[in-house]
């Protein structure tokens, strides 16, 4: 890695957020990078808002690239440019924010590099793909003073903000227990061989900090989500939004152990990631012990507490039901349901959404990180039950946990799947003590 992405001298980053923050007062300009799935929502979310301008577009795949730029043209009448290595559209000082939707193994990286370059950063979910770099994007938030959002959207949902302060307020009473649940139809990836990169997919910056591999197609888009060199499995995938929705709702932090066991038990196919895994996390803050149990499926099943069935074409599950002494109270993706005591009488309901693009570019305007929705730290935070889930499902046993001193005391083994080895140029950088 070039030097000049890693260090500035005070007077450019001085002159960087000075650049950002005019900015922030009138027009932000932001570019979108990783643009073929998720990156559409991306597009398509600022270039609905007043006062975004969509300045420039980033993939490693020129095919996507060119007909993203088509559509953005298209449909602001204006072509925005096109990179295909983000260090290069990095050094465009005109561009006040970055919103990244590559995949999870170039989270952390990418969102270092933009904050190292003066810019905010919008990254999607989950912010890590390791419990290392879960310290350090927040490091990285901190060091360089940006505005960073987690893509959980749902934390800009009027109707959940509403849920969770009822909670607070003692709506279902002593809450002892959260279930995250990720039921998501998904058909098997079969088998694909190795085989030169497509004409025009730059497959080097693709893979990043991962280890090399020949390529392949199942390695490639989407399918990624389900190899450890790049994704996270469905509970780092899907699971995310649910586990940052149970962790929110129950009012704790970090765990104190972790059981995870579950297998790829259907399929005969590439997938290394688990199509079905079962995770508790035990808690023990102020003087209370409380459980968070999620679960991940990938075929038929059935819905729960009336979560995926308002449709009967929808075969999915989504969403989160946190038990109290005097009820329980459920997440469904629209908004919240409650069921008061013994008879499970029906209680305060709503449904109602939010965008969180536009929370993004607010905290951006007023240079306030407490107006995100979804501020960096508690999206790692999230994030790091993730890993510890695949930690213990990976070594096939319970894992203890000291957030004090992040690790897995008396468990080397453990600790040591914390972080992985980097390859030369795309290496995280350890700014946390």
């Amino acid at each position: 890695m070039n030097r000049r992405y890693f260090l500035q001298s005070a007077a450019a980053g001085a002159a960087l957020r000075s650049h950002a923050t005019a900015s922030a007062n009138d027009r932000i300009r932001v570019a979108c990078v990783g643009i073929r799935g998720r990156g559409g929502a991306h597009i398509k979310g600022y270039t609905s808002l007043p006062g975004a301008e969509l300045a420039a577009l980033c993939d490693v795949d020129e095919s996507v690239l060119a007909k993203r730029v088509k559509e953005v043209e298209s449909k602001t009448g204006k072509r925005p440019q096109a990179f295909t290595d983000l260090r290069k559209l990095l050094e465009d000082k005109s561009i006040d924010a970055i919103s990244i939707a590559s995949p999870n193994h170039q989270h952390t990286l990418q969102t270092i590099w933009g904050c190292q370059a003066g810019k905010d950063v919008y990254v999607e979910k989950p912010c890590s793909h390791n419990i290392f770099e879960a310290r350090q994007i927040v490091a990285a938030a901190r060091r360089y003073n940006r505005i960073v959002q987690h893509g959980t959207q749902s934390r800009s949902s009027t109707a959940l903000q509403e849920a969770v302060q009822k909670m607070r307020e003692g709506l279902i009473g002593d809450i002892y227990m959260a279930r995250g649940l990720c039921f998501k139809w998904r058909d098997t990836i079969g088998h694909t061989p190795e085989e030169p990169a497509p004409a025009g997919v730059h497959y080097e910056l693709w893979l990043g900090p991962a280890p090399k591999h020949a390529f392949t197609r199942n390695r490639f888009h989407y399918n990624w989500h389900w190899f450890w060199d790049y994704g996270n499995g469905d509970i780092g995938n899907q699971g995310i939004h649910q586990m940052d929705l149970a962790r929110w709702g129950l009012g704790v932090k970090y765990p104190t152990r972790v059981t995870a066991m579950g297998g790829h038990y259907m399929f005969d196919d590439d997938q290394e990631t688990p199509n079905t895994m079962v995770a508790a996390f035990e808690f023990s803050e102020g003087g209370r012990k409380r459980m968070l149990v999620f679960e991940v499926r990938h075929w038929i099943s059935n819905h729960e507490a009336g979560i995926g069935a308002e449709s009967k074409k929808d075969p999915n599950t989504i969403g989160n039901i946190f038990y109290g002494s005097k009820g329980y109270l459920v997440f469904n993706g629209r908004g919240y349901q409650s069921f008061l005591g013994r008879e499970q009488e029906p209680g305060p309901s709503a449904t109602g959404e939010g965008d969180h693009f536009a929370n993004f570019l607010e905290a951006v305007r007023s240079r306030k990180a407490s107006d995100l929705h979804a501020e960096i730290e508690e999206g790692a935070t999230s994030t790091v039950l993730v890993h510890l889930a695949n930690i213990s499902y990976r070594l096939g046993r319970t894992v203890r946990f000291d957030a004090s001193t992040m690790t897995c005391p008396g468990d080397p083994e453990a600790t040591r799947m914390f972080t992985r080895p980097y390859r030369a140029g795309f290496v995280v950088p350890k700014l946390s003590a």
